[in-house]
């Protein structure tokens, strides 16, 4: 007997969908409207305490140690090796992040091995 491919679902591929539109659109909003924008990144640095400041700096000291790209190569390898469609989410939604906040070759790599993932059959149902 054949086991199947790991294919997720209509809904579920909805979902992962939005969940990774939702990350382009988060990172891309951050990127050119948080770290990139001059007026915000010379009023942080010049003492102004606020929630974006604090969001800015947190997503800059992220980038600087490619924790995005790690965090998705690393949840691509577990989905490679069993997957499903938890996992999927979970590698997409910082591979999303990092291939815009410039995490692009683990983030990238992450993304390949995600699309490998669905030629891997699924797991047993028990």
């Amino acid at each position: 007997m054949t086991r199947r491919l790991f294919l997720p679902n209509t809904r579920t591929v909805a979902i992962l969908t939005a969940l990774g539109a939702g990350a382009l659109g988060c990172s891309l909003y951050m990127r050119y409207l948080g770290v990139q924008n001059t007026e915000v990144g010379l009023a942080c640095q010049a003492g102004l305490d606020s929630w974006f400041c604090a969001l800015r700096r947190l997503t800059i000291a992220l980038y600087e140690h490619s924790i995005f790209g790690i965090v998705a190569l690393g949840a691509a390898l577990v989905n490679l090796l069993r997957p499903s469609a938890a996992l999927f989410a979970f590698a997409l939604i910082p591979a999303g992040l990092g291939i815009v906040l410039y995490n692009v070759a683990l983030s990238g790599l992450a993304i390949a091995i995600l699309i490998l993932s669905f030629a891997r059959p699924a797991p047993a149902a028990e």
